[in-house]
């Protein structure tokens, strides 16, 4: 494969994420194998190596995000990867990651949970991601490619925005498009490289020496420290929140989904106008920040919402919110397994339509979730 071009290859979505990281300028990957993100890092073992950049198999998953924390705390670009039960572990230093404002980059390809599941496709770790399981208050910046292009395209994204806002930034694929392959172009890196002079910790001759840490022994400080923190989240989802919208100016109904679940759901709106149902979508491709305004616009014109997603109903939560009964909003989903095909998302939406309804599960288990 040759790198920066704008010649398209066929790759699968794993070693787009890699090569991507390369690209971007990524210095050290530090990670742990698990399905079915292990190309990942298989990748990089090599290339990483054949650069002269770091590479280490860690011990475990809590060994590589602490290493990636004391990487980037000197100013470079690192990375680590894994999946679902895998990135539980890693809570914590995410939690330390955000309070010490470290520009952490960390891909998660999902697997089914929970525990430790299996290797069955599903998208069940928005709220891991969005909300984090660590402790305290914090933000993290989420992105979610729905194409082995945006794979490439997110991961220069999430390196540059990492640097830019000094704050951890998690690329969240599903297994399905870290395993497909499909043509991709990878380009030249288009951000510019952000100044880290003023905190990166690269030895202190010739100037003040600095610290990065965590524990606060002042209250007032540690107050001020935690609105800081939300203020600059703030500034992130005025400045980058970001999604994409098919025909929602004319639609009755708008299908919202996240990653690859949006090619269905465009392809079932096609279907669903040739019907006579004036169906739109929507998709979020900053899960966090959330496009909470751009949907509360749409449902103030009487949109109604159907969420359809591989799980139970995760981001649904924040569509409701969002929306806040100006208008319908429904689910359609399955929480593990085959993805949910264009014909299962039609018939769902037709019987949403015509009945009513609020939750529909195609093909699996019945079950009336109080939504």
């Amino acid at each position: 494969m040759t790198d920066n071009n704008n010649e398209k290859v066929l790759i699968k979505g794993n070693y787009a994420i890699a090569q991507a990281a390369v690209n971007a300028g990524c210095q050290c990957y530090f990670g742990y194998p698990i399905t079915p993100q292990t190309e990942i890092g298989e990748y990089l073992s090599g290339k990483m190596q054949e650069l002269g950049r770091g590479y280490v198999c860690a011990e475990s998953e809590l060994g590589a995000i602490n290493m990636v924390m004391g990487a980037v705390s000197t100013g470079v670009k690192a990375m680590t990867s894994s999946s679902s039960p895998a990135v539980a572990l890693m809570q914590e230093g995410l939690s330390y990651a955000a309070s010490d404002e470290l520009p952490v980059v960390l891909v998660n390809v999902m697997r089914t949970g929970p525990g430790l599941g299996y290797i069955y496709p599903a998208q069940g770790d928005y709220n891991q991601a969005v909300y984090g399981g660590g402790n305290g208050d914090y933000k993290i910046i989420v992105l979610a490619p729905s194409t082995v292009q945006e794979c490439i395209d997110l991961t220069y994204r999430a390196f540059y925005l990492a640097q830019k806002y000094r704050n951890p930034v998690i690329l969240l694929a599903d297994g399905i498009l870290g395993q497909m392959m499909e043509p991709a172009s990878f380009g030249k890196y288009p951000y510019p490289e952000v100044d880290v002079s003023s905190w990166a910790l690269t030895g202190a001759k010739g100037r003040e020496a600095r610290k990065i840490y965590s524990v606060a022994t002042d209250e007032k400080k540690q107050i001020q420290h935690i609105y800081d923190l939300f203020k600059k989240f703030e500034i992130i989802t005025q400045n980058e929140t970001t999604y994409e919208e098919f025909n929602t100016e004319d639609a009755d109904i708008i299908l919202t989904s996240f990653g690859s679940m949006t090619r269905n759901i465009k392809a079932a709106m096609n279907v669903l106008r040739k019907k006579g149902i004036k169906a739109g979508c929507f998709r979020p491709v900053t899960l966090s920040p959330f496009p909470h305004k751009r949907v509360s616009e749409l449902a103030g014109e009487g949109k109604d919402f159907i969420v359809v997603e591989m799980n139970m109903g995760q981001m649904f939560k924040d569509i409701k919110y969002a929306v806040n009964g100006q208008s319908k909003v429904s689910l359609v989903n399955r929480p593990v397994g085959e993805w949910l095909s264009v014909e299962e998302i039609v018939e769902a939406v037709e019987n949403i339509v015509a009945k009513g309804l609020t939750v529909v599960n195609p093909g699996g288990v019945e079950y009336a979730a109080s939504v």
